[in-house]
């Protein structure tokens, strides 16, 4: 990878941060422990986009921009630990006066009631 900084990758499937690591051949991967996904860019063209891709993410703060995203609507249940998006379709809201009660975990079995904290 460019440099020796440490760069960082969204996991595709939950969005998660990653670090980029090297193979044995110089190639970028990302490893996400939170959901498994494995991610390898191969081929050269591949690899120098792959770079050129990081390299303008740094510059145009694309990566700080996500990771707020992330933390403000990416939750995990308080009952079953499930991460989950926050969806229109999940939110609860009070039969009597319509007030936000929280966020619906995702998981059938689960189906909690978590309560929404405004991140600061």
């Amino acid at each position: 990878m460019p440099n020796s900084i440490s760069w960082l990758f969204p996991c595709p499937v939950c969005g998660v941060p990653q670090e980029v690591r090297s193979s044995k051949k110089d190639k970028p991967y990302i490893t996400c422990n939170s959901c498994g996904v494995q991610v390898f860019v191969r081929g050269r063209e591949g690899v120098q986009e792959f770079k050129r891709l990081l390299e303008k993410a740094v510059r145009e703060g694309t990566f700080e921009r996500m990771k707020e995203t992330i933390r403000r609507y990416r939750l995990g249940c308080n009952i079953c630990g499930t991460q989950f998006w926050i969806e229109p379709k999940l939110v609860e809201t009070s039969f009597f006066d319509g007030r936000l009660r929280g966020v619906r975990c995702p998981k059938v079995e689960c189906g909690a009631v978590n309560e929404w904290k405004e991140v600061a």
